[in-house]
């Protein structure tokens, strides 16, 4: 299919604007993320890491992820240590591996500076990080397939160095996000848990359950909620310390078992989620109502979003004769009509 044919699928909208489309490898996206700055979009899987300056649309030189020994990549995050100039790429792998890429200051070119392979080598299902306000290092917090959540220090000197690892009872971690206070929490996969760990040692202090599994996850600490994707009919909002739900997003009835990122957006005004019908949703997060519907492709997997201030990041899944092709599509948030701003 032509990246025209893509193109053309998306509809004129008032709030949204695509602006670039990236297209032409095989293989599956797992993991998108967007720098801070949202000036570079890095995109996982089974072909590796991809890089892409946003600003001139060229991509990175490719970086070698030895794919065959590590795994495809199963997640990514910017991070942001204290006093560095630029912002690194981690990413996890399907066989355990912790990796960062930072910029060379020589060329911008990015480069391997630190891989680790952590426990058994399960699959890393999701990571997150946190400054170290005492000095440059930074904490990362790291779920694997086996029910494992571990917290490093990755120093300046891009050393890690383990704070602790512990085993959850029944939970597959899917997605784990520092809070205040020294505190992290764990959401499951399967069971829904929601879990509040000391970051220092990984004793629990406290749990909840949603009600319903748990596809991926979105958090706002600063306004006590987060959203999941529900796995059957839409997104769910639910308090973050009670577990209580607030509202569902609803969305067509899921056909594909298979988990779809959610997001907040516009300063968490808007809950934006894929489906596997094509589209990406955008909510009102107050209100529950749908936005826009963003016609990404006729009714594949959009499986994969990332969110900055200003753009929104979606990948979807084809399958053409059991050989997967990729599109990536870049939009940007027109500012939402005054009455919206009081969200």
């Amino acid at each position: 299919m032509p990246a025209s044919a893509i193109l053309s699928l998306f509809p004129t909208s008032k709030r949204y604007r695509r602006i670039s489309t990236f297209t032409g490898t095989e293989g599956s996206i797992h993991a998108l993320a967007l720098s801070t700055d949202g000036q570079i979009l890095a995109a996982g899987g089974t072909q590796g890491v991809r890089l892409w300056n946003l600003k001139s649309r060229k991509e990175f030189p490719r970086v070698v992820t030895y794919l065959d020994s590590r795994g495809a990549v199963s997640c990514a995050v910017w991070v942001k240590m204290k006093f560095a100039i630029s912002e690194m790429l981690c990413y996890g792998t399907g066989m355990g591996y912790l990796v960062f890429l930072r910029s060379n200051p020589t060329d911008m070119h990015y480069q391997e500076i630190c891989a680790r392979r952590l426990g058994s080598g399960f699959e890393i299902t999701c990571i997150a990080w946190d400054a170290v306000s005492a000095d440059s290092s930074c904490q990362i917090a790291v779920g694997t397939r086996d029910n494992i959540v571990q917290v490093l220090v990755l120093s300046a000197a891009y050393q890690l160095q383990s704070v602790f690892a512990g085993r959850l009872d029944n939970t597959v971690p899917k997605h784990v996000a520092f809070a205040e206070a020294g505190s992290i929490y764990v959401f499951g996969l399967y069971d829904g848990n929601v879990i509040k760990m000391n970051s220092k040692d990984g004793t629990i202090i406290a749990e909840n359950r949603c009600q319903s599994v748990i596809g991926s996850t979105a958090v706002n600490f600063k306004k006590g909620i987060f959203v999941v994707d529900n796995a059957a009919d839409g997104f769910t909002m639910y308090r973050l310390e009670s577990g209580q739900p607030v509202r569902t997003f609803t969305t067509n009835l899921a056909s594909i078992p298979i988990p779809k990122q959610v997001a907040f957006g516009e300063e968490s005004k808007v809950v934006i989620g894929g489906s596997d019908t094509g589209c990406v949703y955008v909510f009102n997060r107050r209100m529950g109502a749908l936005i826009e519907t963003l016609r990404h492709t006729n009714t594949t997997l959009v499986q994969t979003i990332a969110v900055s201030t200003g753009s929104l990041t979606i990948s979807k899944l084809t399958h053409i004769r059991c050989a997967t092709w990729v599109g990536i599509a870049l939009l940007h948030v027109h500012p939402p009509p005054s009455a919206e701003r009081r969200l």
